[in-house]
């Protein structure tokens, strides 16, 4: 088991409701694309594949996939959604679990990668994708850049919504390269918020492209979004693709 959180049954439940903007088909028309365009007539693997918010269109699209989830109330909910012989899941931790079969695509979007909580377990997790890859495969991850530049000093906490129906901040521990992220969701319509939080372990792009070199890995490609825009100084998150040599 790796240190990451698992998702408890109520917070599986209600995750596509609190997702139901991203997971639209308007939404997640550039990631299908992107990533159906990577796997190619191959298989695709998506590791913390959760309720198949990506995963079920993809294969719904025509591309094989198979996926990894340490949280079975998360696959339980994805079942309720496409069978098993359809869409095969691996209940595991996306460091060591091993699928059989090859893939032309391993991926992990929406920050996923931060939710193991050591920089020892993220190396592993890109080699765990390497070992899945054919010659030529690809590797992608979807994840925020670090926003410490919002960070005066003294400060440890960096708002990143501010709703009538959330309120979201992440606190900071930069010794440790740790962020917890607090959420305060509204319930109904009697004015009451529920509070919950999640920790994860930030990276930053260099650090990924060292530990993909150790998987066996070269970057082939980073870029702002799903759409292909250009990666900058600014830019808020990347989209980034490692390719196993043939």
């Amino acid at each position: 088991m790796t240190s990451s959180e698992l998702w408890t049954r109520a917070t599986a439940d209600r995750y596509d409701t609190e997702e139901s903007e991203r997971s639209s088909a308007a939404f997640l028309e550039p990631t299908l694309t992107f990533l159906a365009d990577l796997a190619g007539d191959g298989r695709a693997l998506e590791f913390a594949i959760g309720t198949g918010r990506v995963g079920v269109p993809l294969r719904e699209s025509g591309v094989p996939v198979a996926g990894v989830e340490l949280s079975e109330h998360m696959a339980a909910v994805l079942r309720r959604k496409i069978d098993e012989d359809t869409l095969p899941v691996t209940i595991g931790d996306m460091a060591t679990t091993v699928v059989p079969g090859d893939f032309t695509l391993v991926y992990l979007v929406y920050n996923t990668i931060t939710n193991l909580l050591t920089q020892d377990e993220q190396v592993e997790c890109f080699r765990n994708a390497a070992r899945h890859l054919v010659p030529g495969g690809r590797f992608v991850i979807e994840l925020g850049v670090p926003p410490l530049r919002f960070l005066p000093p003294g400060q440890v906490a960096v708002p990143f919504e501010v709703s009538e129906r959330h309120v979201g901040f992440d606190t900071f521990d930069l010794v440790e390269q740790l962020l917890v992220s607090h959420h305060f969701t509204r319930d109904g319509d009697d004015g009451h918020y529920r509070r919950g939080s999640s920790r994860h372990r930030y990276a930053w792009p260099a650090e990924l492209d060292l530990m993909a070199r150790l998987a066996g890995l070269e970057l082939e490609r980073r870029v702002a979004d799903w759409s292909g825009e250009p990666f900058t100084e600014n830019s808020a998150k990347h989209i980034s693709v490692w390719r196993k040599p043939t």
